[in-house]
């Protein structure tokens, strides 16, 4: 080979890694491309853009992004960066891997001046930095943007969040953006009951494909199944209301025992329906819960399957969970339609094994038993259901109004299983996932 050729051959080996660096680059620097539809920020006219998520979901990449977005077109000038201290602000929304230093190509970075606290962009754009631990530094400056990074575990949350709504009053249109775990936190709770707030809800494995398997599979292994894996993996906020029947401390996560090749092993599966009469935008919802019993006479909540669907919906979802499990039978409550539910359920499959129960107790008095299963620790749920717990630990006999449709559905099929457990029932296997 001559020097010559040798030489254009090396040129074009370098020319080829350079346009892979610059492929790649475009790829990583791209978050249109990369971003999943719930990391861009939504559309419709709000003030407050709370991301509770699970751990390793993306929210400080969605918050830096978003950042980035919003100063390339000009939108916001005056940003207030604002996390548990100063420190954490530096190290995770800022100079982190995923913070707002790092989502640049290194000629296009912002300035960040330490000692200054303060990141300049080529625009004249400018973010402070503030630390949750001095809050009353947010007293005086003021912004037309900005982001606060794990609110729930401010020390000082409220004291933080009312100074920077005094500030947050630049230009037409300001904006916060919060990213954060959630912990049963009072000033949360009211964010997420705000007419202008909007909320993002995500999980840890939403993010999977970007999530090592070894991360993965520890956390898994480690609080799967436990109220802390609840909030800090599936992002449940764990509240509890005095009064109410049930708390959240007596919610356990627990996987049934298997047999040798990965099967879940049940003595009986049923699907419980609570009956909406009516369809409309304003209707109840119809409640519908599969519960099993397992081989070690503990229940298990497999899934809940409620909703505010048509007669004819709710038919068809029950039947399909019917064979899905291959359960014993379908129980519903008759109290309101009658023989409406047998009607619908057998004009879809006139094989279904089912049982109709009539409420001649009041709410609570039914309930009352299934809430102290799950006090003995005889009651557990596969994965959390969120919406299903929150009624759980809502309803206040006595107090609660409107109906808790979900909850007459577990109750029902729960007292079923164990309160009038059939004598000799036999085992059956039902696939794991």
């Amino acid at each position: 080979m001559t020097i010559e050729s040798f030489n254009q051959q090396k040129l074009l080996e370098l020319c080829c890694e350079t346009n892979k660096k610059r492929a790649e680059d475009s790829y990583r620097f791209d978050w249109q491309r990369r971003a999943r539809p719930n990391q861009l920020p939504p559309i419709g006219d709000w003030r407050i853009w709370l991301i509770i998520a699970g751990r390793g979901f993306g929210k400080t990449r969605t918050g830096a992004e978003t950042i980035r977005m919003w100063v390339a077109n000009n939108r916001y000038h005056r940003i207030a960066l604002i996390g548990g201290s100063i420190d954490e602000v530096r190290d995770v929304m800022v100079e982190g891997e995923s913070g707002l230093l790092n989502i640049y190509p290194e000629h296009e970075r912002p300035l960040f001046e330490p000692s200054k606290r303060k990141i300049t962009w080529a625009n004249g754009t400018v973010a402070h930095l503030y630390g949750a631990n001095h809050y009353e530094k947010l007293r005086g400056p003021q912004f037309d943007l900005a982001w606060v990074d794990e609110l729930a575990k401010f020390r000082y949350s409220e004291e933080t969040w009312n100074q920077l709504m005094l500030g947050l009053r630049l230009g037409s249109d300001p904006k916060c953006l919060v990213t954060t775990t959630p912990r049963p936190q009072k000033l949360l709770q009211n964010l997420l009951e705000l007419p202008d707030s909007i909320v993002t809800r995500g999980t840890t494995f939403d993010n999977e494909e970007n999530l090592a398997p070894t991360f993965l599979n520890q956390i898994l292994k480690q609080f799967d199944g436990t109220s802390l894996g609840a909030q800090e993996l599936y992002a449940e906020i764990l509240t509890e209301r005095q009064g109410a029947l049930w708390q959240r401390s007596m919610i356990r996560y627990q996987q049934p025992a298997t047999s040798q090749d990965g099967q879940y092993l049940f003595r009986r599966i049923v699907i419980a329906i609570d009956p909406a009469t009516t369809h409309h935008q304003e209707s109840d919802e119809t409640g519908m819960v599969v519960a099993a019993l397992g081989e070690d006479n503990q229940a298990y909540v497999l899934e809940d399957l409620s909703g505010r669907h048509s007669p004819a919906d709710w038919g068809r979802r029950a039947i399909e969970a019917y064979w899905r499990y291959k359960a014993d039978r379908v129980v519903a409550e008759v109290n309101k339609g009658g023989d409406m539910v047998e009607r619908i359920l057998r004009s879809i499959d006139p094989s279904v094994s089912y049982k109709a129960v009539r409420a001649t107790r009041g709410k609570a008095t039914r309930a009352e038993p299934i809430a102290a299963l799950y006090e003995q620790n005889r009651v557990h749920h596969i994965r959390p259901l969120t919406t299903l717990e929150t009624q759980l630990c809502d309803y206040i006999p006595g107090v609660t109004s409107k109906s808790p449709d979900r909850l007459d559905a577990l109750v029902w099929g729960l007292t079923d299983l164990l309160l009038e457990a059939e004598s000799n029932p036999v085992l059956k296997i039902w696939g794991a996932h």
